[in-house]
């Protein structure tokens, strides 16, 4: 099973996956501080590397950091909505958030320069900052303005060779072999700064070759005995991958009808919210007496994921549908209004909150 970080992934058997890649499931009775969290609770995130020592943290109440970034390649959307949300959740369980501004993949990957890049930059800062994220327990930086990041594949590379790499990534340009090693630092930071904590990584499965990458490199150089630096392996969670909006295996700018982005007027995003794919029947005669099917469903997805707090509500929406007594029509009007209305107050949100990220990430000459 392959994992492509910069293409398409489909996962279709996530016990495989696991099994295959050494990726512990949440199974059982969850501890109590992650049933506060609906990712947890809901079982998006579905598994992980060593999150244990983040809950140890969590109770002896140790410093521990959750890391993550964004590459700046377009508008904040509905894809990288996850991962913000999720860095936004664990900091709220005590973490101090790194987040990353990868300039530096999104030049070797899209081919941007850094002059654009830094415009999106504020733009995509200013929307985490509006999901939730707290700047004042928080890390924030550019790869490209970061010396730590950037010095680490000079440390790391004498370890590693081509055969090591082509066996994470497969067969790619020498450039983006270069930025996932650029991405070990950024994983690394927390404890390049402040000195061994434990860490977390909240991705998509798609991302995990850069954990294990980053996990070689740790036991390498950063735990070494008579080396001084007793790193901890850093370690990850991992979400179910949300599909396109019309049913295609991921969201991509290639096609708009599988995302949409938050500064899309409402008309647009509700023209995609209505032709999104549902589990719902033929006709209405079929729905009623089969039931529909919720778990095929990206309306019901968006509510799960994202739009819809109430489990109590969101469990009435899935029984309903499922006895046929909820018809598609009006399941996607109360979506559409739920997602209309988070995406108003969210841009309302961003729009005071850009000068604040432009000084965080020192870029006040940008020009939006």
């Amino acid at each position: 099973m392959a994992l492509d970080p910069w293409g398409n992934t489909k996962i279709d058997d996530y016990d495989r996956l696991c099994e295959e890649f050494g990726i512990e499931r949440f199974e059982g009775q969850l501890d109590e501080i992650l049933q506060s969290n609906r990712f947890f609770r809901r079982g998006i995130i579905f598994g992980h590397r060593d999150f244990g020592v983040i809950l140890n943290a969590i109770k002896e109440q140790q410093p521990w950091a959750v890391m993550s970034g964004i590459k700046p390649s377009g508008p904040f959307h509905l894809g990288t909505f996850t991962t913000a949300s999720e860095i936004v959740a664990l900091q709220t369980l005590g973490g101090k958030a790194y987040y990353c501004i990868a300039d530096i993949e999104s030049w070797q990957d899209n081919g941007i320069s850094f002059a654009e890049s830094a415009k999106t930059a504020v733009d995509n800062l200013a929307d985490i900052l509006a999901v939730g994220l707290d700047p004042d327990n928080a890390y924030i930086w550019r790869q490209s303005a970061e010396q730590h990041v950037k010095d680490i594949p000079f440390l790391v590379s004498r370890g590693l060779t081509n055969n090591m790499l082509t066996a994470i990534y497969g067969e790619r340009q020498f450039g983006l072999y270069l930025s996932a090693m650029v991405q070990v630092g950024d994983i690394l930071l927390p404890q390049l700064l402040e000195g061994p904590m434990p860490t977390v990584v909240p991705v998509g499965i798609d991302q995990d070759p850069h954990i294990r990458l980053t996990r070689d490199v740790t036991r390498k150089y950063f735990q070494e005995e008579g080396s001084g630096k007793q790193f901890y392996l850093p370690g990850a969670t991992y979400h179910k991958l949300l599909e396109g909006l019309d049913g295609t295996d991921k969201m991509s700018k290639r096609n708009p009808n599988s995302y949409f982005t938050f500064d899309e007027d409402s008309d647009s995003i509700t023209a995609k919210l209505k032709n999104a794919l549902t589990g719902g029947r033929d006709t209405l005669k079929e729905q009623r007496e089969q039931g529909g099917q919720p778990d095929k469903c990206m309306i019901h997805k968006l509510l799960k994921y994202h739009f819809l707090e109430d489990d109590e509500k969101l469990q009435e929406i899935y029984d309903d549908c499922v006895a046929g007594k909820l018809m598609c029509g009006t399941c996607k009007k109360f979506a559409i209004d739920l997602v209309l209305d988070y995406v108003k107050q969210h841009e309302e949100r961003k729009e005071k909150l850009i000068p604040l990220a432009k000084k965080i990430l020192h870029l006040e000459d940008v020009e939006l």
